[in-house]
């Protein structure tokens, strides 16, 4: 198959203005692949292989409810009141997870101290576990969100006092 240029620029001009990441075409013998590198979200985005969640484990996990986790959990965002406090919010609609497995320990949880670029959580897209970092250097002040709850964009999951 002889390419034509026009085909190819369509092609590419397809991909680019797509939320898709490649396009792969095989036409009488000739193979096409097409891609591009997945957008850098603010927060931090960084897929990661998907902790299996088994549901033995997860009706255990629900039926269990930690109540240092539950103390720590504030129900309503507050606004930040001072400029020394940063909220990290979710940059994209998911699940909200806390540690990286059902049976590892947390990324962070209040009084943790961070660095910019700690991980401090993932929220799960499209099958695609996202690795939410800090952009800031401090102490984990407040956890908004619960363990495997849904959050949405631009929604505060943490609250940090910058060091």
């Amino acid at each position: 198959m002889k390419m034509d240029l026009k085909y190819l620029q369509k092609l590419i001009k397809m991909l680019d203005t797509s939320n898709l990441a490649e396009i792969e075409i095989e036409e009488e013998g000739t193979k096409l692949k097409l891609s591009k590198p997945r957008p850098k979200l603010t927060a931090g985005y960084n897929p990661v292989q998907m902790p299996v969640y088994s549901e033995q484990h997860l009706i255990h996990s629900a039926s269990q409810v930690k109540i240092e986790q539950a103390q720590e959990i504030e129900k309503k965002p507050e606004p930040v009141p001072s400029e020394n406090l940063v909220e990290i919010k979710s940059p994209m609609v998911g699940t909200f997870y806390r540690a990286p497995s059902p049976d590892a320990d947390v990324y962070v949880q209040v009084g943790s101290l961070v660095n910019t670029g700690s991980v401090v959580c993932i929220i799960e897209a499209m099958k695609l576990m996202n690795e939410i970092e800090s952009e800031v250097t401090g102490k984990i002040v407040k956890v908004f969100v619960e363990n495997g709850h849904a959050v949405e964009y631009d929604q505060p999951l943490f609250l940090i006092e910058k060091a």
